[in-house]
């Protein structure tokens, strides 16, 4: 049977003021639509599983928040992880327990705060990755067409056939401008946006090969996994565990890391100048997110405000301006990427 885990654990410090470590972006309706991240990815997973074969894995300090954003969700497919261990474990995780409640389950693994603006062509994609997940020993991920040279997401290179599934060669960091460029003619790049289907038997497999320390700890009592006392077999064992992303664990070792091209309309809304490149803006590039806000002579920002106070602005260009209830952020949007240091110096 299919299964979807929404991954829905981050903060999202590069959206501060607005994201925080009590309301983090996934559960904020950032794109002022009247829903949430998470709300919006959920309803999307609908038109392909049921939701009780949708599971959510958060850390455990938002969990009630999940419950007030999807309440149609079983408690039970809420799992809340006591660490922020990153990708590996929870994954991990994830599949044993899955494995525990159906042993040929087969699961997409997605980010729960992405925008997906070619819904139909989205589904189609993953409906092809699960069957091919089940009727192969495979990792599979969709790559997303690249439709410039960013130097913000991680590529796939693949082996350049006209094949629907490509075989995956290698994973490469982040590039610089050049390097991106290159990538971008060779036209065998496609971007990681980080959405997996695996069978539980290929990636736990995949663990016992490349990544056994993990699996040695979260099975430490398998009788646990699935059992009423898991969350609290959990709690204490998965602290426990190797602080390591997916792709460094696994991805980047496997040999069985297949690929699907996808032109899904894709966005991974990781920074406020992506945010403003995927909203409709104004005669003057500005993007302006509350009702109360007036401009004169501003162009190329991207400013969100609360509707309880008028906010005017003039002469101002290239900014980032957000105005929330406890914090105020006017930040050059070229800098935007020292925020998130920001926010730890914030908070430490």
């Amino acid at each position: 049977m299919n299964y979807i885990a929404i991954m829905a654990g981050g903060i999202g410090s590069r959206f501060w003021p607005s994201s925080t470590s009590d309301r983090p972006k996934q559960f904020l309706d950032i794109l002022g639509v009247g829903k949430s991240l998470i709300r919006m990815t959920f309803e999307r997973c609908l038109q392909l599983v049921p939701a009780e074969n949708v599971l959510i894995i958060t850390n455990e300090r938002y969990r009630d928040l999940v419950k007030e954003h999807l309440p149609e969700l079983p408690d039970a497919n809420i799992l809340g992880e006591p660490s922020m261990n990153n990708t590996a474990p929870c994954i991990a995780w994830t599949a044993l327990h899955l494995q525990a409640r159906d042993p040929e389950a087969v699961f997409a693994v997605l980010p729960s705060d992405h925008v997906i603006l070619k819904e139909q062509a989205y589904v189609q994609k993953l409906e092809q990755a699960f069957d091919y997940a089940q009727k192969n020993d495979s990792i599979v991920t969709l790559g997303i067409e690249p439709t410039r040279p960013d130097t913000g997401y991680g590529y796939i290179e693949t082996n350049k056939s006209d094949e629907p599934i490509l075989k995956v060669t290698s994973f490469r960091e982040k590039p610089d401008l050049a390097t991106a460029k290159e990538y971008l003619e060779k036209e065998n790049y496609l971007w990681n946006a980080g959405m997996f289907v695996w069978s539980t038997k290929s990636i736990l497999a995949s663990y016992a090969k490349y990544s056994p320390s993990i699996l040695a700890t979260l099975t430490e009592d398998q009788d646990q996994i699935g059992s009423p006392t898991e969350q609290e077999y959990i709690n204490k064992v998965y602290p426990l565990t190797e602080k390591i992303s997916v792709d460094y664990a696994i991805l980047e070792k496997a040999d069985n890391v297949y690929t699907i091209p996808a032109d899904i309309g894709w966005s991974d809304l990781g920074t406020w100048n992506s945010l403003h490149a995927y909203m409709d803006k104004d005669d003057n590039q500005t993007v302006t997110l509350g009702d109360k806000t007036h401009l004169i002579d501003t162009s190329n920002c991207i400013i969100r405000s609360d509707s309880k106070k008028t906010v005017v602005i003039k002469g101002l260009s290239d900014y980032i301006v957000v105005d929330e209830e406890d914090a105020l952020l006017i930040y050059p949007k070229s800098d935007e990427q020292e925020i998130k240091q920001i926010v730890k110096s914030l908070i430490s």
